[in-house]
Formats: structure tokens, sequence, C-alpha cells
């Protein structure tokens, strides 16, 4: 086998097991949201990372952890009446959550461990990958913190904590997916730096916009001002209600009206933001891809908005919540490839121009001379 051919067996298999995690997490949120939206998630109230893989066995362990849970806060304001049949029924889900979060360590740690081992890891992208895995043992670290806050004094979560554990997961997430898409190919051309600048602020609003939604389901602010496109009466809520608390930042954390109209200005912005990124794109770029992306970018966040609003109608459904979490999720994946795949420069002519060479068709470059990731 050429060095080469080796270079890109190598980057494949690595893009691949980066995908393959991202898969993984990708699922974790998803269940993450439904073991919140269930009220699930202090159902277990200890943090075991070993031994709490192995959920209970027997009637007597069973009824052992719903004890626990008994003992705190949330049972005995919410669910005093709970039986042990549905005790087990948000067990399993937030055991479920934990469990995802514990594949997610091992399916990354044990194949970076192979890659390094065998060599197949360039030394451009070692702190990059060792970067993603620190953050993933924050994140197991911050589920606990937020876990914690809802166990003494509180029958929930803080908002606070719950925001920092969801964006946590997605910048992990964003991280996976955009050094995956850094492996592919690069195209051979580069794109102006206005779009280029566009594709990257909306990824970095539209995680500003997955914090602040987290904030909304902290708060349960979706339950608050269930009218659109007037909240509290009037588009634009009256100041004396949007910033009443002191001091002022207090308001943007902790005042259901001024986070759920945050969360709505925000959408707005998106949206506007989106549609001028695919004009501009579409005027000016001739690559399909990046035309494709940007067209398909704004589509999915104008569904996204369409559906956040019927789930405020309704007064937030079950369904509707959990469509529109994933729905987010969906939101952000095709804005961190679009932003990726835009922001890449084209590092072909530029290797063979300091080369004093003639630029040579991708197919033929090696990826020994891959810098760009």
């Amino acid at each position: 086998m050429s060095a080469d051919v080796a270079e890109e067996f190598h980057a494949r298999a690595i893009r691949l097991w980066l995908y393959a995690v991202a898969g993984l997490v990708l699922a974790m949120v998803l269940i993450g949201g439904a073991t919140r939206l269930t009220e699930s998630g202090l159902s277990i109230t200890e943090w075991q990372p070993l031994v709490g893989v192995i959920p209970p066995l027997t009637e007597n362990d069973w009824q052992a952890a719903f004890a626990k849970y008994q003992a705190i806060p949330q049972f005995r304001a919410l669910n005093g009446g709970m039986s042990l049949s549905e005790f087990k029924t948000i067990f399993w889900w937030e055991w479920t959550h934990r469990l995802i979060g514990r594949l997610i360590g091992a399916a990354f740690l044990l194949p970076f461990a192979w890659f390094l081992w065998r060599g197949w890891v360039r030394p451009s992208l070692r702190p990059r990958l060792w970067f993603i895995f620190a953050l993933g043992a924050l994140q197991g670290a911050a589920g606990w913190w937020m876990v914690a806050s809802g166990l003494v004094a509180r029958v929930e979560v803080s908002q606070y904590r719950l925001a920092t554990h969801l964006i946590l997961a997605c910048l992990i997430y964003v991280a996976l997916l955009w050094t995956a898409q850094r492996l592919d190919r690069p195209t051979n051309a580069t794109l102006p730096g206005r779009i280029r600048a566009g594709a990257a602020g909306l990824l970095v609003l539209l995680l500003l916009q997955v914090y602040l939604g987290a904030l909304v389901a902290g708060l349960r602010a979706g339950y608050a001002f269930n009218t659109w496109p007037l909240i509290d009466g009037a588009l634009v809520p009256d100041a004396a209600r949007l910033f009443f608390d002191v001091p002022l930042w207090r308001n943007f954390f902790e005042n259901t009206l001024t986070v759920q109209f945050d969360h709505r200005m925000l959408a707005y912005a998106i949206w506007l933001g989106a549609l001028i990124h695919a004009f501009d794109v579409e005027r000016t770029v001739k690559k399909r891809t990046a035309r494709i992306g940007a067209f398909v970018l704004f589509t999915a966040i104008t569904l996204q908005m369409a559906l956040g609003i019927v789930t405020l109608l309704l007064r937030v459904p079950l369904p509707a919540a959990l469509l529109h979490q994933a729905m987010a999720m969906l939101v952000l994946t095709v804005a961190t490839v679009h932003a990726a795949s835009a922001t890449r420069r084209a590092i072909y002519p530029l290797i063979a121009a300091q080369a004093g060479m003639k630029a040579r068709p991708p197919a033929l470059v090696g990826r020994s001379d891959l810098t760009d990731i």
C-alpha cells in the first residue's frame, strides 16, 4: 500500500469513527430532552460512573432506589402519589441517558487510543481530538453538577446548569462533525470572505439559540405567554416587565418573559440572517454544494421556527416539544456541515504554487498534503 493510499485509508477510518461518536452524542441529546420533558432527570439521586451501569435487578433493589427518590423535594412536592411502577418508567429514561454517556466515553477513548498507537493520527489533529475528549470529561461532571442542583432545595434542576449541560453537549457534537468534515478532501476554490463569515456566524447564533432554548426549558417559560406574534399583549413587552429584577443581568436568565422574548427575537434574527445568506450564496457562488447547503439551512431554520411557534401555541405538548428539540439538532447539523465546508481554504493550488508546479487535480494529491483541518 502506497503512502498516499494509506493516508487516505487512515483519514477515512478516523472520519467514520468521528461520525459514529457524533451519532451517539445526537442520541444522547434527544434522550436527554425526553428525560427532561418527562421529569425523569432526578430519578437517580447518586453519581456512580462505574457501578451505576447496573440497574436495580431485584425487588429490594427497586425499593431502595425508589426510597432514595422519595427523599428529595421533587417527589414530596410533585409526585407524592407515585407508584413503584411509575417510578420505574422515569428511572429507565435517566438510566438510558447515563448509559449512552458512558458508551460515548468508551466509543471515543478506545478507538482514539488505538489510532494513536497505530500512528494514524497526524500531529496536527491530535490536540483537537484531545480537546474533544476533555470536553466530554467535563460534560460528565457537568451532568452530575446539574442533577445535584435539584436534589436538596429545588424541585427541578437549575436553569443555569441545564443550559450549561446542553450547550456543552452541542459543542462536542459540533466539534466532532467539524473535525470529521475537515478530514474530507477540500475543494479547489475558496469562497468569498463574506460567505465564510456568514456561514460561521449563523452557526454561532444557532449555538446561542440552543442556550436560550435551554433557559426557556429550565424556567418552563414555554408554558407562559402562549400567544404569537404578540407576547404579553405586545410585539415588544413593556420595559418594566422585561427588566424588573435587579441586578439587571438576572432578567436575562431568571425572568420568564425576558428569556422567552430573547429566544423569539434571536429566532427572527437567525431566520433573516439565513435568508440573506442564502440569497448571497446563490448570487455570488458558483459552487453547487455551497448553494445547496445555504438553501437547506434556510429551509431547516424556517421549519424549526414554524415548529417552535406551533409548540408554543399548543402549550408545549410532549410530542411537539420532542420534535422541536430534534429539529434543533438537525438545524445544528446542517449549519455545522455548511460552515465547515464554506470556511475551508483551497489548499491544492496553494501547495502547487508554493512548489512552483502546475496545480494537480485533488484526486492526485496525497493526504500528507492536507493541513487545513
